[in-house]
């Protein structure tokens, strides 16, 4: 079987792939972009997200126990014909090197020595071209033939989980939200040195290189984003009373096919090459910068990790696996760009956003996200929402940290707002039901599920923070300052009568130090950050310096450097380029 070309999201021509059948997709509007009008041609987001895909027709992708079948068998009719040709001629194919790239992780061989029960399992677990196989092998080079992925990290080798391997740190939960509330086991800081903390949200661009399951199509919204690593998802760039459309999304994705060149690339875009074709590049290399002085104890990650839809595939993996499909996004967007002196090993303290739950859509795998806690030694999210106390002995003070999920802003009645609705029926599967794990049971109950769990989440965030004889108490959470439902009412209330210091947030794509006597702040006198710019996702107005008109705050792109003491707090913006924008001091009430 000779391969076919592929056309993959945005209806771009990228190449050929075996096994594709795919046609140009249909174009719709995205999650960030305003309908264009009738007529227009609308944002064509929906290459990034399935339609109307039932859960219950396609495989996950993970197999358990002995559910396998040989590759003639009836689930596998899709993939059979592209996997003996794969296993024949296919893998000397010239381009067999790109096609078969997830070969070694996926089976632990090399696709020259693989054999077609090993294509079998690749095409199970990450299909090149999008044939998936229904059922893994029965039998492979490397056994466990239903596992995606050949190293699997024991989260028993976290310190301390050999004397007490049950605790929460050291055993996944059999939900994900079955430590819910929890606290992480207290995190200590000897040292008489001033301790930083690093703070970013809105980060994980999309994942080119993947090799989606379940029918869905590759994270590709231009040309040049079929590549390993992060690219930028281009969304809509308003004025700052949101009133004019300054670029459509269509405008801004011609913008980046031409980086900028093209006569098709308005000014009224505000593109910066350089800046706005590699944002989490460049903030990863800022707070890699800094780091080699700051010294970060930790990160406070605020969410919206994975862009578009999070990790992209049907939640309900089992809590002691990570798929394939989880490995290889958080392998691409986390780990190769987060790391060097001052940042290597150093916790991730994190907490989901709407796009991690699925962005327009609940049945993502925002579970796996959930899951990753306990097969990394630096990813903490052991629950939608937990806590943690930090101790600095020697210093003789400490902290409290409350990780809150808010996303009950974005779960609206079904029919409503479809671009900007995790309950939507636009773009939810009909069936869509993650309540086997804990999450919403279906679009209908969705927008009540939100509901409550904030409802929840606000009379243990009051007990705990009353409960609290720490030092300081440091809120995180997705949206942004003052989105709580009440008007700041809440916020205020947790400030003004249960001692919170600070309110970390992101949702936003950009940098906003609010400080408690602007106008906008009603919170009673608390400090908070919006820091959604770490460049997942284009910034809200253009990076450009010289034209800050539209902008909410002092920074597009960037992150933040808190250094933390017993008796004060300084805060600082740090822009993509590494420098200092604004900055504040915050003291402990």
């Amino acid at each position: 079987m000779a391969p076919v070309p592929v056309v993959v999201a945005f209806g771009v021509l990228l190449g050929s792939l075996p096994g594709s059948g795919a046609s140009p997709a249909a174009v719709a509007d995205d999650d960030e972009c305003a309908a264009q009008g009738p007529g227009a041609e609308a944002c064509s987001m929906n290459a990034l997200q399935r339609r109307s895909l039932k859960v219950n027709t396609v495989s996950t992708g993970e197999a358990a126990g002995d559910d396998c079948a040989d590759l003639d068998a009836a689930p596998n009719k899709d993939c059979e014909e592209v996997v003996r040709w794969a296993a024949d001629s296919g893998k000397w194919d010239p381009h067999a090197s790109e096609w078969f790239a997830d070969m070694p992780s996926v089976c632990g061989v090399d696709r020259t020595q693989a054999n077609e029960n090993d294509f079998h399992r690749l095409y199970f677990c990450a299909p090149p071209g999008g044939k998936q196989c229904g059922k893994p092998p029965c039998q492979c080079s490397k056994p466990p033939c239903n596992v995606c992925n050949v190293v699997q990290r024991s989260p028993s080798s976290r310190p301390g989980c050999g004397a007490n391997p049950d605790s929460i740190h050291c055993k996944p939960p059999a939900k994900p939200f079955d430590y819910k509330g929890m606290a992480w086991p207290t995190m200590t800081f000897n040292g008489g040195q001033i301790m930083h903390i690093f703070a970013i949200g809105d980060w994980g661009g999309m994942d080119g290189s993947l090799k989606p399951i379940e029918g869905r199509p590759e994270l590709v919204a231009y040309t040049w984003g079929a590549r390993a690593g992060p690219s930028v998802f281009p969304r809509t760039r308003w004025d700052l009373r949101h009133e004019v459309e300054l670029c459509s999304h269509k405008q801004f994705l011609a913008c980046f096919s031409s980086h900028g060149d093209g006569d098709d690339c308005p000014a009224s875009c505000g593109y910066v090459k350089g800046v706005d074709d590699q944002p989490q590049q460049l903030v990863a290399k800022a707070m890699s910068d800094r780091a080699r002085f700051s010294d970060p104890s930790f990160i406070l990650n605020v969410g919206d990790n994975f862009y578009w839809g999070g990790i992209e595939k049907t939640c309900g993996t089992p809590m002691d696996q990570i798929s394939y499909t989880a490995h290889h996004q958080f392998d691409q967007i986390f780990e190769r760009m987060y790391n060097g002196q001052g940042l290597d090993k150093k916790p991730w303290l994190s907490v989901l956003g709407n796009h991690d739950w699925g962005g327009r859509q609940f049945n993502n795998g925002w579970d796996q996200q959930i899951a990753y806690t306990w097969a990394s030694d630096r990813w903490v999210m052991p629950a939608p929402y937990w806590m943690v106390h930090v101790d600095y002995p020697m210093q003789l003070f400490s902290a409290d940290f409350y990780f809150l999920d808010s996303n009950f802003n974005d779960a609206k009645n079904p029919p409503e707002d479809s671009e900007h609705n995790i309950c939507g029926s636009a773009h939810n599967p009909p069936n869509a039901d993650c309540s086997a794990i804990g999450g919403p049971e279906s679009i209908e109950t969705c927008p009540q599920y939100f509901q409550d769990l904030w409802q929840e989440q606000k009379v243990w965030a009051e007990k705990r923070l009353s409960e609290s004889s720490a030092t300081w108490q440091i809120a995180v959470t997705h949206f942004p300052c003052g989105e709580d439902g009440e008007n700041q009412g809440w916020y205020r209330k947790l400030h003004q009568d249960l001692g919170l210091d600070l309110l970390v947030t992101g949702h936003r794509h950009d940098q906003e130090l609010w400080l408690p006597d602007m106008e906008k702040n009603q919170m009673g006198g608390l400090t908070c950050i919006v820091t959604g710019g770490g460049g997942g996702i284009t910034s809200e107005a253009t990076p450009n310096p010289h034209d800050t008109k539209d902008w909410y705050g002092e920074a597009e792109y960037g992150f933040y450097d808190l250094t933390i003491m017993k008796y004060m707090m300084k805060i600082e913006s740090i822009n993509w380029d590494g420098k200092v924008v604004q900055s504040t001091w915050v003291h402990p009430k």
